[in-house]
């Protein structure tokens, strides 16, 4: 059993906390630009045939992104990485750079044509239901070849990132997506007018602007890798230990990242099952609860990274403990109360954003239900996003490779319960109970494997922001009585009415953790205000 920290976090903590803050901002571009790339689909094509179509074509190679681009890869690589960089010097670090990403190119261009030669067996296992429906597969299919290269862009990307953020750069790799997403919607949107034109649907111009994107996101990164110090060289040693350290990293983390793949396979099968438009209300109210995930929980895991690792390489147990502690109260600090504004506010923010043009009244009455469920799970998703950091940290990566796989059978068992009642919203239930059922595993075995960690410091944490939600959640309930007149009206006035309704809730919110005096939030408000003397 370990002692408990210090009252005030660490210096690692304030550190995690600005270059999370750097890539908040970053990432909030992003995802910003992501509702803005969502609002289009929407007014273009509603919630049905061709968006569904859209969907199930686009999470083909989504897939295989999140299995080595966003999950496995980018962890493994960080962890050699920074362990190079820490222990061999620059000439050795940027060789391993170069050999990664030449056998990574190439590995992945296989497996993107061979997913292009294989989209119709590939959707038609996705999205059996489909073929009920004449042309929608045949429409799966074709965006599917389309979409599929994206998976090069964002691998490579993916590798970038790592290194510049090894290298202590946060906000241009965080802004990548931004440069993704507005090539999707600026290319998407002008291929979208002119493909109907050639007899083309307007949805596959959309398609080639998600391609577009991928490009962009990869090659704004590049100046700043150059800046760094890296100078590309055309080298393959397959045999190279340090590439040999990072596949053999990846392994357990692909093998525990295929089980959330199965549960999106599963929950994308199930939604195709469903009433036409369900996997575009379920995309919808995913992308909305992706907002504070990727705000929070990935901004937070991107800058806690590096920090662990370092820590791990110099066997500094004791900072590694304080450092994932100190993160995890900043997790919540943030998660729960964007968990309780999307329950209070999921109608009137979805009415707001995507009630336009083909998207109904009745959308927005199923993607909130979704958004509702989902929102469930946010804590938890953002916890595990940092919590993972550590296993691999301490070189113990078979641990959430299990939990992942107690999430896939709690999810199955779930949605077999509740599809028939709940059609999509039990899909979004199953998902968050799932998510909760990891963090608690991964909690437990982490205490066990660091021999414990200040848990009396977490909870004392945790009943602070949970009483400062409490107020907020009060004040938002109140506020909505006297605005729903506005919620109701044109789209400035339900501008306005949202405005209000969030700035008096993080307002309350904020107060309510200085006046607590929740350790997190006063060192970074103490930051702030050392800042403004300084001015």
């Amino acid at each position: 059993m370990t002692t408990a920290p210090s009252t005030q976090p660490s210096g690692a903590t304030a550190k995690i906390a600005r270059s999370a803050g750097a890539v908040s901002i970053a990432v909030m571009c992003s995802r910003v630009l992501g509702l803005i790339r969502e609002q289009v689909f929407a007014g273009l094509f509603g919630a049905g045939f061709a968006y569904d179509a859209f969907v199930v074509a686009f999470r083909i190679p989504n897939l295989l992104r999140d299995l080595f681009a966003e999950g496995a890869l980018s962890a493994a690589f960080v962890t050699v990485f920074t362990d190079y960089s820490t222990n061999r010097g620059a000439e050795a670090t940027w060789r391993l750079a170069g050999n990664v990403l030449v056998f990574f190119a190439a590995l992945i261009s296989a497996l993107t044509l061979i997913g292009m030669y294989w989209a119709d067996p590939l959707v038609n296992l996705l999205a059996p239901d489909f073929q009920l429906i004449g042309g929608k597969t045949a429409l799966t299919v074709k965006l599917t070849r389309i979409m599929f290269p994206f998976l090069l862009f964002v691998s490579l990307a993916a590798v970038v990132m790592g290194m510049l953020n090894t290298k202590g750069k946060f906000f241009v790799p965080a802004m990548s997506s931004t440069f993704f997403n507005l090539g999707s919607i600026v290319g998407g949107l002008g291929l979208a007018w002119l493909f109907p034109k050639f007899g083309q649907p307007a949805i596959a111009g959309m398609a080639w602007g998600t391609l577009i994107g991928g490009a962009m996101q990869l090659l704004m990164q590049l100046p700043a890798l150059r800046q760094v110090g890296f100078r590309f060289r055309l080298n393959l040693n397959p045999t190279d230990p340090g590439l040999r350290r990072i596949l053999l990293l990846m392994l357990p983390a692909t093998i525990g990242m295929s089980a959330t793949q199965i549960n999106i396979f599963v929950n994308t099968n199930f939604a195709a099952s469903c009433a036409q438009g369900s996997v575009s209300w379920l995309n919808y109210a995913f992308r909305l609860v992706q907002l504070p995930i990727g705000v929070f929980g990935v901004a937070l895991s991107i800058a806690v990274m590096p920090v662990l690792a370092k820590q791990a390489a110099e066997k500094d147990l004791a900072s590694l403990k304080q450092t994932f502690t100190s993160s995890l109260v900043l997790v919540f600090a943030l998660a729960v109360p964007a968990t309780a504004g999307l329950m209070l506010l999921s109608q009137p923010i979805i009415r707001l954003i995507f009630e336009h043009g083909a998207f109904t009244a009745a959308d927005t009455l199923q993607t909130a239900a979704a958004l509702t469920f989902y929102a469930y799970g946010l804590f938890a998703y953002s916890a595990i996003k940092v919590m993972v950091p550590v296993f691999y940290a301490i070189g113990n990566t078979k641990y959430p490779v299990i939990g992942s796989f107690l999430g896939v059978a709690i999810n199955v068992l779930i949605i077999y319960q509740v599809v028939d009642l709940f059609q999509h919203r039990g899909i979004a239930l199953a998902t968050s109970c799932a998510m909760i059922l990891n963090f608690l595993f991964l909690s437990v075995v982490l205490y066990r494997k660091l021999a414990g960690y200040p848990v009396g410091y977490l909870l004392r944490g945790l009943a602070k922001i949970l009483a400062a939600a409490g107020l907020m959640s009060g004040s938002i309930w109140g506020m909505q009585q006297l605005l729903a007149p506005w919620a109701n009206g044109s789209t400035l006035l339900q501008s306005a009415a949202m405005a209000a309704l969030i700035g008096v809730g993080v307002g309350i919110y904020a107060i309510s953790l200085q006046l607590l005096r929740l350790p997190e939030f006063t060192l970074l408000t103490g930051k702030v205000a050392q800042r403004f003397r300084k001015s």
